[in-house]
């Protein structure tokens, strides 16, 4: 049995087979309380940006769009989801261009307990114990990158897509300068970004943040002081 803050690891299979899916959504709820499910990738995209799973497994062969054309495309946005990709033995020449997409893990049809289930706990103490995705500002604030969630004096500040993405993007740089290149590319994308929306939306996090957290570098860019 997992551990209890095992659990709370949020989990969306995608499979285009009914009953291989059902049959593992009733797996994985037997270890963790948010499974989600999705029948192609266009479903499981919308599900990623709405629910935000700590963990995505899925199949390769899906109509539509398949599963590492999926995680390329979420990958241009998102660095930090954890992936196991599922492929039946015929599907291993679509891996040999996959290996800049940051997978957990590639496994072959058909996947045993046995062989699964490392992989759940491996995927759960990446988001639930490793120190680093906490950054402290100071003794009682913190952002864990890994649940996108900024906490103060023990409570949960809330926070809109756009301060999270901006915050991430601080943290990941820190101690470097987040560029205002990189500010474009990694909340903007391609929508215009202009010098007032940088300011109002820098201005409204740091009203969030312990004084002083966010420092403007003039001409290139912000970072963040962290502990």
């Amino acid at each position: 049995m997992l551990e209890e803050k095992y659990k709370k690891l949020k989990v969306l299979y995608v499979e285009d087979q009914e009953l291989i899916r059902v049959n593992a959504i009733s797996y994985l709820k037997r270890f963790f309380s948010e499974v989600y499910e999705a029948k192609d990738a266009f479903e499981a995209i919308n599900l990623i940006e709405k629910e935000h799973p700590h963990l995505v497994i899925t199949d390769i062969k899906m109509p539509k769009l398949n599963g590492l054309d999926m995680i390329r495309q979420i990958r241009k946005e998102d660095k930090k989801t954890q992936f196991i990709v599922l492929t039946a033995f015929t599907d291993k020449e679509y891996l040999l261009d996959a290996i800049d997409l940051g997978l957990v893990k590639y496994l072959s049809k058909p996947i045993r307990h046995e062989t699964i289930f490392p992989l759940l706990l491996q995927c759960a103490k990446n988001c639930f114990e490793a120190d680093s995705n906490k950054k402290y500002f100071d003794e009682t604030s913190y952002f864990n990158l890994f649940e996108s969630k900024l906490v103060i004096d023990e409570e949960e500040i809330k926070l809109t897509k756009s301060e999270i993405k901006l915050l991430e993007l601080l943290c990941k740089k820190h101690p470097n300068i987040a560029s205002y290149d990189e500010l474009q590319d990694y909340i903007w994308f391609d929508e215009y970004m202009s010098e007032n929306a940088v300011r109002l939306l820098v201005r409204d996090l740091r009203k969030k943040l312990p004084k002083n957290s966010i420092k403007n570098i003039s001409k290139l860019g912000y970072k963040i002081e962290i502990l």
